[in-house]
């Protein structure tokens, strides 16, 4: 299966609910001024992801769901890059991304067969192939300055499609999709604030190479090239 269309988050939904589940990446719940550039004390929890094709993710949606996953509806398919970060500075981050972004030339991934986090954590997913790298680039550009942590484990690009299910729904899952494979072109990353409500809220959609809009407009009024 492929696809030759640009990819977005936004193709995968604006606003997903996102449940603070243990090992999911998930945060608690948090009170987030959303969208309004204001930082509370506590911070702002974002979250940075590679959208899928709609075609890819429903269908991958279909197959989570077949598997028991609460979770199926609420979550599109994806691939996170920056998981569950707080950060104090929401401009700071915003800027940082963007940055990021414009660096970051568009490339294909290819998604192929199974893998699993067990017994560490109840996870099966489908492995990047195509893209890994770039992914990784991405990631370890992003987990730096306003979004700069340690994290538990160390970054692996992967695709959930079965979480917090019975072990024999995992294995169902892992057997179901080994010969899965699907390939896309990516142009571009979705910058998310997980907000009060606990919605993962997109913000910014950032193209791959290309200023965001805003910053192409104010180089235009001044006749900056």
């Amino acid at each position: 299966m492929s696809s030759a269309s640009k990819v977005t988050a936004n193709d995968t939904g604006r606003a997903v609910h996102h449940s603070a589940r243990k090992g999911s990446g998930a945060a608690p719940h948090q009170s987030v001024a959303a969208g309004n550039g204001q930082t509370p004390d506590e911070g702002i929890s974002i979250g940075v992801i590679l959208g899928f094709p709609p075609e890819i993710a429903e269908e991958l949606q279909r197959w989570r769901a077949s598997f028991g996953d609460p979770m199926a509806a609420s979550i599109p398919a994806h691939i996170t890059l920056v998981t569950t970060t707080m950060t104090q500075d929401w401009e700071a981050t915003r800027n940082h991304v963007r940055e990021v972004a414009r660096g970051q030339e568009p490339f294909s991934v290819t998604i192929a067969g199974t893998g699993s986090f067990r017994p560490v954590s109840p996870v099966v997913y489908l492995n990047v192939e195509a893209g890994f790298g770039e992914c990784v680039k991405l990631h370890q550009q992003l987990q730096t300055g306003p979004l700069e942590r340690e994290l538990p484990f160390a970054y692996h690009p992967h695709v959930t499609v079965a979480h917090d299910v019975a072990p024999e729904s995992l294995d169902e899952a892992e057997t179901a999709l080994k010969n899965y494979r699907a390939s896309f072109p990516v142009a571009s990353m979705g910058l998310y604030e997980h907000d009060d409500n606990g919605i993962w809220q997109l913000r910014e959609e950032l193209d791959f190479g290309t200023e965001p809009d805003d910053h192409r407009g104010a180089a235009g009024a001044t006749g900056a090239r």
